[in-house]
């Protein structure tokens, strides 16, 4: 079945989805390696505490989007029962999330692009309670970005592609592609 996605997105299937995630782990974990794991060496990089709550937020995605919602909040909640990490079913996430660390964190964001980096404890989410979530209450994250540990970006943001955001920002507007933000609140520091 292919994944439903927002105008200029490309579709992937459940399946290149979690390869793509997979892939990415390996290349970040042990250097050039860009091969599929096999064997017992697979087993083990899906049951690793940074892949495996992507796994199950894909899981629980598919179930989201086939419309099948008790499936998708059991699965989010053994997210963060299992690895202290929630993930909104809802959020469209594109391929190779990388999580290094879970604990304490929080995935409300609208959307994500593909090859973002979220380290532990960081919130993406509304800046006050919010029952009808969208990109004007909730952030967007480009592709390529990166966000530091305690990290906070809040309402209805913007991180351009390819951004960085520092450990314990607290991100209030909009950042521009290419660039450094660190501060509460945060503001841009390097251009590239």
């Amino acid at each position: 079945m292919k994944m439903r996605t927002t105008q200029g997105e490309s579709r992937y299937t459940l399946i290149d989805l979690l390869r793509l995630d997979l892939l990415r782990f390996c290349y970040l974990s042990h250097g050039n390696e860009v091969q599929s794991p096999q064997g017992l060496r697979l087993w083990l990089f899906l049951l690793s505490p940074r892949m495996a709550p992507t796994m199950i937020y894909r899981l629980s995605h598919f179930f989201f989007l086939c419309r099948l919602s008790i499936f998708a909040k059991l699965l989010s909640c053994a997210n963060t029962v299992l690895f202290g990490i929630e993930i909104a079913s809802a959020c469209r996430i594109g391929p190779g999330l990388f999580l290094p660390h879970t604990q304490g964190t929080v995935l409300g964001a609208w959307s994500i692009g593909s090859n973002v980096t979220i380290f532990q404890g960081v919130t993406l989410g509304a800046r006050a309670l919010d029952f009808d979530p969208g990109p004007s209450t909730r952030p967007t994250i480009g592709s390529g970005v990166i966000i530091g540990a305690g990290a906070k970006v809040l309402g209805g943001v913007e991180l351009g592609d390819n951004c960085r955001i520092g450990a314990n920002s607290v991100v209030l507007s909009d950042v521009p592609a290419c660039c450094l933000a660190v501060g509460v609140p945060a503001r841009v520091i390097l251009n590239s």
